[in-house]
């Protein structure tokens, strides 16, 4: 096997391979799972020497001595590669290159017209051998290829500029393409995905690349092969300004040696031979800035015709866009969509009021309670606030609360009944007095009747009712003290 390549972990296991490298059965029903096993087997590993090689084609030849073992070749490998030829993974060299006008990439894949002739004889005649020499196309691998070396030629210098030689191109994708062969399979997918065209200038191979922004590769114009020869001879210029730079250099530091050297007419020779070499570069480069700038205006010039192409386009789908539509036909509009909002808020407005009456009624409560608030006496705030804890009883006699129920005729009456004595002014006196005091404990009553209420209630509710009786009982007491002074 190539030393280039893996092996597989099954390659030194004798009776594995032994079964791998026979022929394969005439008729895969006979044991389609072991048919089937080595056909994956044989396909992974062609497509693995060929992608560990750095090629896109294969042979069957090739495969022979490829996978060679222990001198031995694979017996199946041609039916290997018909099986893969019939699944789409390759393809002749001839058939790849068949729906495309490969141009001179002919020349470099060696496609002749005997090969393709001869394969078509040999599958009229219904023979299935496969020729040792035959290339086949590996369809996965050159499009790996096609698309590295496509975005290898968009991030380089050369991106600007549509057309390449196919020197330069060969120097850009060294790195992707092995040889030249797979150099040129990866152009024909290319030029098969419409990405790029090829042409022949003056005996020059040329590549042009579909540019940034285009869906396909246009054909080689005239201004692109005046683009292409002004991109040429800025080239040369360019080189040519530099060469004589260095020439001139060149002739100063000899004129600077021979002057140290005592030689000053030689170094004079060589200050006239400097000034002539700069005389020269300066009309290359004049040229050079010439030509600079004519390539400066196309490529404006091609920007310019990008935007045209661009107003053009919105031009047209302004049109088709507006193609329906009229000033009238828009202020009725405006004016349906100006009577659907009003009839929008009205339908608000009028779902709103249902749920807006409960909230009517609480701010009219909060009013009147305000109201109420503010209407309340001055003097109720200047009270002193009722005790909220137990009465505790004191030594002092309380003063009476209970209303006495005495009647003007009553009093008279009693009076009448009373006896004179011979101290009649004394008992006539007292009369006077009991009548005075009972007057004013009427009217003392009346006036404390109500904080009496109020604290007979705290003690009752405090005490019981027999701390009630003992407090009227002091009450009694004390009238009688009054009467009998």
């Amino acid at each position: 096997m190539s030393a280039g390549m893996s092996l597989p972990p099954d390659w030194d296991d004798d009776e594995r391979m032994n079964f791998l490298f026979s022929e394969f059965k005439e008729n895969r029903d006979v044991n389609t799972s072991d048919w089937d096993g080595k056909m994956d087997f044989w396909s992974a590993l062609v497509l693995k020497s060929c992608r560990d090689r750095g090629t896109v084609c294969v042979s069957l030849q090739e495969l022979n001595n490829t996978f060679r073992r222990r001198e031995r070749s694979p017996l199946g490998l041609p039916t290997v590669l018909q099986s893969m030829a019939r699944c789409g993974k390759i393809q002749r060299e001839s058939e790849f290159a068949a729906n495309v006008d490969c141009g001179w990439l002919s020349w470099g894949v060696g496609l002749l017209l005997v090969k393709p002739l001869k394969w078509t004889f040999s599958t009229l005649l219904g023979s299935s051998r496969v020729p040792p020499e035959e290339p086949f196309v590996v369809i996965e691998l050159v499009k790996e290829k096609a698309a590295e070396l496509l975005r290898v030629y968009r991030s380089s210098e050369f991106a600007s500029s549509s057309i390449l030689s196919f020197q330069e191109l060969c120097a850009l994708s060294a790195d992707v393409c092995a040889d030249e062969s797979a150099l040129c399979m990866a152009l024909l997918q290319l030029q098969r995905d419409k990405q790029v065209t090829v042409s022949l200038h003056e005996g020059e191979k040329i590549v042009k690349f579909c540019q940034l922004g285009q869906d396909r590769v246009s054909p080689v114009s005239d201004v692109d092969i005046g683009v292409y020869q002004l991109q040429r001879s800025e080239k040369l210029l360019g080189e040519r300004v530099e060469k004589l730079s260095l020439e001139a250099d060149k002739c100063k530091e000899e004129a600077r040696t021979l002057l140290r050297e005592g030689k000053k007419s030689q170094a004079l020779r060589c200050l006239r031979g400097r000034k002539r070499v700069e005389k020269r570069a300066d009309n290359l480069f004049a040229k050079l800035e010439s030509i600079r700038g004519i390539l400066d205006r196309i490529a404006q010039s091609q920007t310019d015709k990008m935007v045209m192409q661009a107003y053009q386009a919105g031009v047209s789908a302004l049109r088709l866009s507006l193609k329906d539509m009229t000033v009238e036909r828009a202020e009725n509009l405006v004016d349906q969509i100006q009577e659907l909002c009003d009839t929008q808020d009205e339908v608000n407005q009028t779902i709103s009021s249902v749920s807006g009456a409960d909230e009517d009624v609480d701010e009219l409560e909060e009013e009147l309670k305000s109201l109420l608030d503010e209407s309340k006496p001055d003097s109720v705030s200047g009270f002193p606030e009722v005790p909220t804890g137990g009465l505790r009883p004191s030594g002092e006699p309380a003063v009476p609360y209970r209303h006495l129920d005495v009647s003007a005729a009553q009093l008279e009456e009693e009076l009448s009944q009373l006896t004179l004595t011979d101290s009649g002014q004394c008992s006539s006196s007292a009369s006077l007095s009991v009548f005075n005091i009972n007057a004013d404990v009427t009217r003392s009553s009346l006036c404390l009747r109500l904080p009496a209420e109020e604290e007979n209630h705290v003690a009752r509710s405090e005490f019981g009712a027999d701390a009630v009786t003992e407090r009227r009982g002091n009450t009694a007491s004390l009238k009688l003290r009054h009467i009998t002074r």
